[in-house]
């Protein structure tokens, strides 16, 4: 892992890396689907994820068939990268091969097949303890400054960050800015995705956790994806990048050298990603 977006090996021939973000990058709910053609000519979908008895989270079928090669490539290792809490995580069900590493919590907790790496997680605390300003002080703003009247839910995550689910059409243009500039100064950043508003703490990233990674396989090569600001640090610090044609880094005009900003938006989109990584991998 370089960190320089050159694409160069400098780790002589480990595995190369894929880093990528899940929900609205590789996995889709119905309502971010985004399928615009007519029913008949719709690709078929592959149900990975189903919450309360309902399906939540889809896949294409190409996109499933491209992921189970990847997952069996000897020179690559898929990892899931999620701001999703473990639990939210481990209601999806990939297709292939099961991933040896997953990153969960934007990079709080590491998971090692399947299970939660301790160690790293002390870790991250120590580092979020000795530079950023508390969770509750945090929460305790976002619960006096948001209006009820599109506030629908606010919630912590593994006790690492917080976020609030709000009537996006009633949100104001402006309070997730204000938010931001009051958010900068205590060391945490915020980030709007759909229905979601994001406080995370600046040092939580999902790069550090690959980095880590990186550093246990002592991999050549990391490719990523993502689609919004909490993904932005993961995609600068991989080789090789690609965003989607929707989200947040899309409607901001965010770009890098080494990252493609792809026109595709929703669920082909995704498989547009896998099939990009797989050309890599020449799998």
């Amino acid at each position: 892992m370089t960190g320089t977006g050159t694409g160069t090996d400098t780790a002589g021939g480990g595995p190369t890396l894929i880093a990528s973000d899940l929900d609205r990058t590789l996995i889709y709910s119905p309502a971010a689907l985004a399928l615009d053609m007519p029913d008949a000519d719709a690709p078929r979908l592959l149900c990975v994820e189903v919450h309360q008895g309902k399906p939540q989270s889809f896949l294409t079928e190409t996109a499933a068939a491209l992921l189970t090669r990847l997952t069996a490539a000897p020179h690559a290792v898929f990892i899931p990268t999620t701001t999703r809490t473990r639990k939210q995580y481990r209601r999806i069900s990939f297709p292939g091969r099961p991933a040896p590493y997953a990153i969960c919590a934007n990079g709080g907790h590491l998971l090692v097949d399947g299970e939660t790496d301790w160690d790293w997680h002390a870790q991250v605390r120590r580092t979020l303890a000795a530079e950023c300003a508390p969770l509750a002080e945090v929460r305790d703003h976002l619960r006096r400054s948001a209006d009820p009247r599109w506030l629908l839910k606010v919630r912590d995550a593994e006790d690492l960050f917080t976020y609030l689910v709000v009537e996006r059409d009633l949100l104001p243009d402006t309070w997730a800015k204000e938010l931001a500039d009051w958010a900068g100064p205590r060391g945490w950043t915020v980030s709007l995705q759909g229905r979601k508003l994001y406080a995370v703490p600046r040092p939580l990233t999902k790069s550090a956790a690959v980095a880590e990674i990186a550093r246990r396989t002592g991999a050549g090569t990391v490719l990523a994806a993502g689609d919004s600001l909490l993904d932005a640090d993961l995609l600068l610090a991989a080789d090789t990048g690609w965003r989607p044609g929707h989200g947040e880094l899309a409607d901001t005009g965010w770009s890098a050298p080494h990252v493609t900003a792809l026109e595709g938006r929703g669920v082909s989109c995704g498989e547009e990603i896998l099939r990009a990584f797989a050309r890599h991998c020449a799998v």
